[in-house]
């Protein structure tokens, strides 16, 4: 189970080799262990410059394949709680979330609740890697890691159909548009990419009804938007077992669509179960 007894790092106070390998790995995945991390300097941007003398910079650095970048300072509140965007690590939720995916898949484990993990909306795979190493780490062989996203970024708002999204621009986003093999990459580079880890590439829209996923015992979604919500706990929540557990990563963001999805899904079917807050911005609830 998860060490709570922790210094603000997340480091465990059990000599356990489990958890303090799985410790690292949060460290390695969120990019806490180096701190701050380079910018690539907006040279578009740059009302101090010329348009003249920004093109040819632009065109002067591609040449030479150089990349001017600064140094963003580094804030550990902010990479545990998960507020900042860490481009140099593989997930962007924070250390506290991370603690949460692993209590939920150890709990679920334990107490024998069947089924597969699945994240939808990965970025560059650092939760479900993530899932796969509490799984590795405790030698777990008949449980599947499903990576769905699109793999191109998210898709524009439909207003029509979901109003709540009108006027997101989470889709005009270059740095969350990454592809499946860079994310297989990522899996690799950990030495995680495996039979048990599988791939659902596509919009939600398209795929998630149609896996081939029998039940699941943990259930992550970070969609950002309504549409990417509702799609997820359409398609899967059906087949997240009773004592499996629901997670929302983006349910406290100032966007309301997603949170919004939420209460739409659990109103409709009755769901009762309480919404637990993990850092002021991720929240779960558990099956009854």
């Amino acid at each position: 189970m998860v060490d709570t007894n922790c210094n603000t790092a997340g480091t465990p106070a059990s000599e356990d080799p489990r958890l303090l390998y799985l410790s690292l790995m949060k460290k390695c995945l969120t990019y806490y262990l180096w701190g701050s991390q380079p910018r690539e300097v907006d040279l578009d941007g740059g009302a101090f410059l010329s348009r003249t003398v920004r093109r040819i910079l632009v065109r002067g650095l591609a040449k030479w394949r150089v990349r001017l970048v600064q140094e963003v300072p580094f804030n550990a509140d902010l990479r545990i709680n998960g507020r900042d965007l860490p481009l140099c690590g593989d997930t962007m939720i924070g250390i506290k979330r991370l603690d949460n995916l692993q209590m939920c898949i150890e709990r679920a484990v334990a107490d024998r609740i069947p089924g597969d993990l699945i994240e939808t909306g990965v970025w560059k795979g650092g939760a479900t890697i993530f899932m796969r190493a509490v799984l590795k780490a405790y030698g777990i062989n008949d449980r599947s890691v499903w990576v769905a996203d699109s793999f191109e970024g998210l898709p524009a708002p439909d207003a029509e159909k979901y109003p709540a999204d009108n006027g997101e621009t989470w889709h005009l986003r270059p740095e969350l548009r990454v592809s499946l093999e860079d994310v297989q990459k990522n899996f690799e580079r950990y030495g995680l990419l495996d039979p048990q880890v599988r791939f659902l590439k596509g919009w939600f829209r398209d795929t998630l009804s149609k896996a081939p996923i029998e039940q699941l015992a943990v259930l992550r979604m970070d969609g950002d938007l309504y549409e990417s919500t509702i799609d997820a706990l359409t398609a899967l929540y059906p087949k997240l077992s009773r004592g499996g557990y629901a997670i929302v990563d983006d349910y406290g963001i100032p966007s309301e669509g997603c949170r919004l999805a939420v209460h739409d899904y659990r109103r409709t079917h009755g769901i009762d179960d309480p919404i637990i807050d993990i850092d002021g911005w991720g929240a779960y609830w558990r099956r009854s």
